[in-house]
């Protein structure tokens, strides 16, 4: 057999035995609930509840009347205990609504089941999936509502699944491959029933032999239309325009959106949590979540609730083993360092990972070397070293004719670089700065 794959890329250690072979569990909050009201991208939610309200699982508190955008539900029944401003997962502050639960786990009536979806319109299933709160569950959290309402001119030819899961340490998607393939099936199923020209391609990587395994037993049972195809274990596989590359041979130009190249890129989180919301009525209330890391005691995949303390994942967890020198959200190549335990797991959130001092190494830079290995390495094709020169120098305008705003931020050229360069960091920076210079620029026109 053979396995697709892309040009560039790096092999960092999987780094998985921790957690790939651990079955889920389901954690309970212990504490106060903290709903922050940035969750995806696009515009913010508004809460729609006030101190004092009592409310229920599946309770709408936060919305905005933006498309791009999509509710906060509570996880909890109980009590909103305050509305107000707290530190964030990824250290901004935030307006929060903080919910004290009762332990009662009273569900709201807001959803029903449809167990038949093929009786629902378009705009019917893309109304439940918007008010179900559903977000890119891979990280990016783009509203799933969004996406797959692409422009009328759009011909849909691919719904691919990602079960690449290349980030070291991250086991989530894999257990829920191997624990629960048949929501990730009929999620897939409902999405196709919505662009029924479309095929659908669960992808993952071929060192998840168990859930490669356990998906093509379960599709045996289904209808055709839908297949599993393995990719060589490479980082970073499961980017977006990777993975559209190596399932179709379709490149992204930039500026493109994938629905330009006939495909939609969804999460097996997302295609599980679209089955749950369509069929079951259950709207976004928890995710799996990796708690991995050499100063973890005893690392888990936990299917926590959405606002629950990552302190209270790291105690169900058994807690550090010593002090760690850095605890990130996500893994080691796109994670973010955090600057506290005491902040709330939100939809995008993936993993935690604790990492002593022996392995978070610090290195200082030194001058580049030119010898080009993050050229090669690039799954974008940039000349990552060009652009940290630009970036430095703040030439945001080299910077943008280079394509720098073509980073995916993946981290391989930083990974790779015997200089201990900050390029990924550097390349960032420099996004940020054309960002910056664009909103000067239209400030300036709207001025005159």
């Amino acid at each position: 057999m053979s396995f697709s794959t892309f040009r560039g890329g790096i092999h960092p250690p999987e780094s998985k035995s921790q957690t790939e072979k651990k079955e889920i569990e389901v954690l309970d909050p212990k504490g106060a609930l903290i709903f922050p009201m940035i969750q995806h991208l696009g515009v913010p939610c508004s809460p729609v509840v006030k101190k004092g309200d009592r409310v229920l699982v599946g309770q709408k508190i936060a919305d905005s009347e933006a498309f791009v955008s999509a509710p906060i539900l509570s996880s909890v029944s109980g009590t909103v205990k305050e509305i107000g401003s707290r530190m964030t997962i990824s250290g901004a502050m935030d307006t929060c609504v903080i919910v004290e639960s009762d332990g009662k786990f009273e569900y709201a009536a807001e959803f029903l089941p449809h167990k038949d979806f093929k009786q629902l319109d378009r705009p019917e299933i893309i109304r439940i999936i918007r008010e179900a709160g559903l977000v890119g569950m891979g990280g990016a959290a783009f509203p799933t509502h969004v996406k797959l309402s692409p422009p009328p001119d759009k011909r849909i030819r691919w719904i691919i699944v990602n079960g690449a899961e290349c980030e070291p340490f991250l086991s989530c998607d894999n257990r829920l491959m191997v624990e629960h393939p048949e929501p990730i099936i009929g999620g897939l199923e409902i999405c196709l029933h919505l662009f029924p020209e479309a095929e659908g391609i669960i992808a993952v990587e071929k060192n998840k032999p168990e859930a490669i395994s356990r998906i093509q037993g379960e599709l045996s049972e289904h209808s055709a239309g839908i297949r599993v195809m393995p990719h060589s274990v490479k980082y970073p596989q499961g980017a977006e325009k990777m993975l559209i590359y190596t399932v179709t041979g379709q490149e992204i130009p930039p500026g493109a959106l994938p629905a330009d190249v006939g495909c939609l890129v969804l999460n097996v989180s997302t295609v599980s949590h679209i089955w749950n919301a369509v069929t079951n009525g259950v709207p976004v209330l928890d995710r799996i979540i990796s708690v991995a890391g050499d100063v973890v005691a005893d690392p888990k995949n936990l299917a926590a609730p959405l606002g629950i303390s990552v302190r209270e994942l790291i105690e169900a967890s058994g807690g550090f083993t010593e002090e760690p020198a850095k605890v990130l959200s996500g893994g080691p190549m796109m994670g973010m360092s955090m600057r506290s335990l005491d902040v709330p797991i939100v939809k995008g959130t993936s993993g935690i990972l604790a990492l002593s001092p022996r392995v978070a190494r610090s290195f200082e830079e030194s001058n580049c070397l030119r010898c080009g290995r993050c050229a090669e390495t690039c799954p974008m094709r940039l000349q990552p070293t060009s652009l940290d020169k630009a970036a430095r120098l703040r030439d945001y305008a080299s910077f943008e004719s280079m394509g720098g705003m073509n980073c995916i931020e993946c981290g391989s050229c930083t990974y790779i670089c015997p200089a201990r360069r900050h390029l990924t960091q550097l390349c960032r920076d420099g996004k940020a700065g054309v960002m910056a210079e664009r909103r000067k620029q239209k400030e300036k026109g709207e001025n005159r």
